[in-house]
């Protein structure tokens, strides 16, 4: 704030402001009043309005990014990590709206929830269900989707089907809506405090007098039939010490059968295997969707990014972390989120740089969990490949002045910290850039930078702002501070505050950092 005092004169910060009413509300302020009125809401660099729900929530489910979990049942790794109902909790109170449940036969015909082959703790089936119906909606009245990696057999599936009929009761979708949404699945708004199951259904044939016997054995065939992804990443995630087939040996597919009571669950959320986009756009079903891990959705994004654009505009499709990633760690969901992929599924108990991307984009539209998806990804009449350089014949320019800081957090050795401010923008491959202030020695309390950096974003409507403070600990190493993401579309111009965040995403008031945001 002091910046402003000593560079520029307030009459000129006032004719900087483009908001309408500040002049006269400014003009009469104390200097306190003025720090205090710069270090409010009103001030912050993330637009204020877009902490309600403010989109257009009419629009198909594909249209929307989903916040999605993967292993949502664990709080650490995925070895040994404990499994937990308040991890379930956690989520849904981060507005996560796609959960994951790995169910597998327990004793007493009770199902459990663990990551198969592994050491992690075991939690009852019915018990998170309950947790579910308890939290659901707790802070989003959207719809939330149970997707189960379903490795139970015929008679446990039954009780799974009794526990979400009688926990959830009429929270559980059992029926298709007669909803007006344009496009063949229904909306958001369509199906507030509902609770949708994704799961493998029983695929069900017109039958005649000579072919009744064929008709359910091929049913049955296809039932069986494990998705071949969900396979590789169970067996990815076996310990070196755990049994695996002989070398040499003919891969055999896990066979589960899907039990009626479970499969009549399932409505607009079928799960079903992926073969190729040509053979999705001929054959698959509006309410049929997807699952893929994330080195053949990479693969895929890649060699045919229009494509997978186009497909996603249909169809809901489902990315999660491959199997090999045992510590739980993240990709960049970025990278799928350019595609248009709905749910891309993420280790929540996991810190860092992809959650602190998965936070800042899902902050937006009041925290419900789903964001509509920008024109470029939703256009039948416009074609977006992400990994293509040119998009706009002119590019948004965006001005960041890292000015100062504001009491930031120390570490436990009470040392003053020697800070530098590091933005970064992520979206489309050429829109993702990073620049770095100075490191100012010495100071927590008010460190000084008056750095300016220039971005060209060709596709802002897809891109993120992340700003993040470290610490300079050596010639070539830092420790994290805090750090703030922010879509740029929720960016405001002008003279701003930047809350920071911890590693966990919660508030560190007051820490925060003073900029100037222009964009044109």
């Amino acid at each position: 704030i002091l910046y402003i005092v000593r560079k520029i004169k307030v009459t000129e910060f006032l004719q900087l402001e483009y908001e309408r009413n500040t002049f006269t509300f400014i003009r009469s302020m104390t200097f306190e009043g003025f720090l205090r009125y710069m270090e409010s809401k009103d001030c912050c660099v993330f637009d204020q309005a877009h902490t309600s729900v403010y989109q257009d929530m009419d629009q198909s489910l594909p249209s929307y990014f989903i916040s999605s979990s993967h292993n949502t049942y664990l709080t650490g790794d995925q070895l040994v990590g404990k499994s937990h109902l308040f991890a379930y909790v956690s989520a849904l109170r981060k507005g996560c709206r796609c959960l994951e449940i790995d169910c597998w036969d327990g004793p007493d015909m009770e199902p459990v929830v663990y990551h198969g082959y592994t050491l992690t703790t075991k939690i009852l089936f019915k018990d998170v269900i309950t947790t579910v119906e308890q939290h659901a909606f707790e802070v989003s009245a959207y719809p939330v989707i149970l997707s189960l990696e379903n490795h139970c057999s015929k008679e446990q599936q039954e009780v799974m089907a009794q526990y979400l009929i009688s926990i959830l009761g009429d929270k559980l979708l059992t029926a298709p809506l007669d909803h007006s949404t344009t496009g063949d699945l229904p909306s958001p708004n369509d199906l507030k405090y509902k609770i949708l199951i994704k799961n493998k259904k029983l695929k069900r044939e017109t039958k005649t007098e000579d072919a009744e016997g064929a008709e359910e054995s091929a049913d049955e065939g296809e039932d069986e039939e494990e998705d071949e992804d969900e396979e590789d990443e169970d067996q990815q995630s076996k310990p070196k010490f755990w049994p695996t087939r002989k070398a040499g040996s003919k891969k055999k597919k896990k066979k589960v059968v899907v039990a009626e009571a479970l499969s009549d669950l399932v409505i607009y959320t079928r799960s079903v295997k992926f073969v190729s986009f040509s053979h999705s756009k001929d054959n698959q079903n509006c309410y049929e969707n997807t699952s893929m891990a994330e080195k053949k959705a990479r693969k895929l994004a890649k060699a045919s990014g229009l494509d997978f654009v186009q497909h996603n505009q249909k169809f809901l499709s489902r990315i999660y972390p491959a199997g090999s990633r045992t510590s739980s760690s993240n990709f960049n969901p970025q990278e799928f989120w350019n595609v248009g992929s709905q749910l891309v599924a993420l280790n929540f108990q996991s810190l860092g740089l992809p959650m602190d991307l998965n936070d800042g984009r899902f902050q937006d539209n009041g925290g419900c969990g789903y964001i509509l998806k920008p024109v470029v990804l939703t256009s039948s009449q416009r074609s977006f490949d992400p990994s293509c350089s040119q998009h706009s014949l002119k590019p948004t320019h965006l001005l960041l002045k890292v000015i100062s800081g504001s009491n930031l957090p120390v570490p436990r050795s009470g040392k003053a910290l020697d800070p530098f401010v590091r933005v970064e923008t992520h979206g489309i491959a050429c829109d993702s850039h990073r620049r770095c202030t100075s490191t100012v020695k010495n100071n927590s309390l008010g460190p000084y930078w008056d750095a300016d950096m220039n971005f060209s974003i060709s596709v802002p409507e897809l891109c993120l702002i992340r700003f993040c403070v470290k610490d300079q600990t050596g010639l070539l190493s830092s420790e994290f501070v805090g750090q703030y993401t922010v879509p740029f579309t929720s960016l405001k111009k002008g003279y701003r505050w930047v809350p920071l965040r911890s590693r966990d995403g919660c508030s560190l008031d007051p820490a925060s950092l003073f900029v100037f945001v222009w964009y044109s």
